[in-house]
């Protein structure tokens, strides 16, 4: 959605009919403070899974070459008549 000058005109003038100039400094100061707590909430949910992602790859060890190999013996077949 692009707007552009006339557009944006039109719209501010609708808001402050509907608000009156005394709420519109109280409007802005709240849709301020609405974005800025936003951006942080991203960047805290952001740095978070970074975090994880990266203490996750930390943890991570690859498997172990030498593993020992497990003999079995042989046992013979039992062959029941009955």
């Amino acid at each position: 959605m692009n707007l552009a000058g006339p557009d944006l005109i039109v719209i501010l003038l609708i808001i402050l009919v509907l608000f009156g100039a005394k709420k519109l400094p109280e409007l802005a100061k709240g849709m301020g403070q609405a974005v800025r707590e936003f951006q942080k909430a991203k960047d805290e949910f952001s740095d978070e899974l970074n975090k994880a992602g990266k203490t996750e790859e930390k943890t991570v060890q690859p498997a172990q070459a030498n593993v020992p190999r497990i003999k079995f013996r042989r046992v013979p077949r039992v062959i029941l008549s009955s």
